[in-house]
């Protein structure tokens, strides 16, 4: 049962989201990179200060002059730029922010001196000391500045993190509303069957009385108890689940005789569970026995009127395996995942609901597993339940 106002909400509410966090995104993008690019132009401007500050105290030096605190202060302190200063050569004179092991292989040199001149166009300076000769300054950015470049991506992220959160929050809130209203219904549906199989019951009663076959007359009450049946697994639907050592030969077993006088008579169906030594595994019978018969359903369904149906009990020293095979269309291997989700079906009827509710009380109440083992289209299909053997 699917709820349109609540899907139109939820999809409603996931857009705005997204729409938000992109958008927030992108302001902050884009304001971090004027701030980027402002930042860069400063340093520019910086390292032009620099520039001209070391020549002049370099002919200060040269000509033995009194070098005045004010360049003395900016050739100190702008330092927080990565550089190095190479002759016309490219052989290193000085440099600031280095590691020395790229200073010392002359490979890497290379490289960051390349990674330098990406970052920003290298400059010329005339250092007096070294009788006016030509030096090449390569610098890149400051550890602030390559902080802000990358500062973005991180925000992306975040955000990106905080969509996706929220999504799967309200894709949980809907799917926990669904349930809800699903539980409400196989409740409700197990209230409502209560008076008519009340009914029925007095009614076979009253025909056991009569003179009517009593063989037919134990048909409908067998009937009727596989009725009360289905009502104690729906009223179970979200339920806390009791789990008991049973017999795992004796419950399957139940479900396949209850079926041998069901099926049509061109199906062959058989089972060896009953004539093996018996396997114990922790159940709650009401609803294994509801794997059993949608299984056992599906492959009459796959069979179209004649063929077979061959269930069949294994067991290892860890686990029970319930194969359940049948000679039907079988499922191609595209579907073999999609078939135990909610509203998948290849049916021209149905909901799609079966196999789905077969995983769930198989995984989450009884913490096995259940797939499809084998499949050929035209040929079959086995599907294969495994659960924890229990020794007593």
């Amino acid at each position: 049962m699917k709820l349109p106002g609540l899907k139109k909400i939820s999809f409603r509410s996931r857009i705005t989201v997204i729409v938000i966090g992109v958008v927030l995104a992108t302001v902050s993008l884009i304001y971090t990179y004027q701030l980027a690019d402002v930042l860069r132009q400063k340093e520019q401007h910086d390292v032009e200060l620099w520039v001209a500050a070391m020549e002049r105290v370099s002919r200060e030096a040269f000509g033995n002059y009194l070098v005045d605190p004010l360049i003395s202060h900016i050739v100190s302190t702008h330092n927080n730029i990565p550089f190095i200063i190479t002759d016309e050569n490219l052989s290193l004179v000085m440099s600031n922010r280095i590691d020395d092991d790229i200073l010392k292989d002359p490979e890497r040199f290379r490289r960051k001196l390349n990674e330098l001149t990406e970052e920003n166009t290298p400059r010329t300076v005339r250092l007096m000391w070294t009788t006016g000769r030509r030096h090449i300054i390569f610098y890149g950015r400051s550890q602030l500045l390559t902080a802000l470049y990358y500062f973005p991506y991180v925000q992306w992220l975040i955000i990106f993190i905080f969509i996706l959160f929220t999504y799967i929050a309200l894709q949980s809130t809907r799917q926990d509303e669904q349930n809800r209203v699903w539980i409400g219904l196989a409740k409700e549906t197990a209230h409502q069957l209560g008076t008519p199989i009340s009914s029925l019951l007095g009614w076979t009663e009253y025909l056991r009385s009569l003179e009517v076959d009593p063989t037919a007359v134990e048909e409908m009450n067998k009937d009727l108890v596989h009725l009360m049946k289905i009502v104690d697994r729906f009223s179970k639907i979200g339920s806390e689940t009791d789990l008991t050592v049973h017999s795992v030969n004796e419950v399957v077993g139940e479900t396949v005789m209850y079926f041998h006088k069901r099926v049509p008579r061109n199906v062959t169906l058989s089972y060896n569970g009953l004539a093996i030594a018996p396997v114990k595994a922790n159940l709650n019978v009401a609803l294994f026995e509801w794997v059993v018969e949608n299984l056992m359903k599906n492959a009459l369904d796959a069979m179209q009127g004649h063929g077979e149906i061959d269930v069949t009990l294994s067991s290892n020293e860890k686990s029970v395996i319930i194969e359940v095979r049948d000679t039907g269309k079988g499922i191609p291997k595209g579907n073999w995942k999609r078939i135990f989700d909610p509203g998948f079906t290849t049916k021209t009827r149905g909901w799609g609901l079966g196999l789905s509710l077969a995983r769930r009380i198989v995984e989450d109440y009884h913490h096995g597993k259940i797939a499809v083992a084998k499949s050929e289209v035209g040929r079959g299909t086995t599907f294969r339940i495994t659960l924890k053997r229990v020794f007593e």
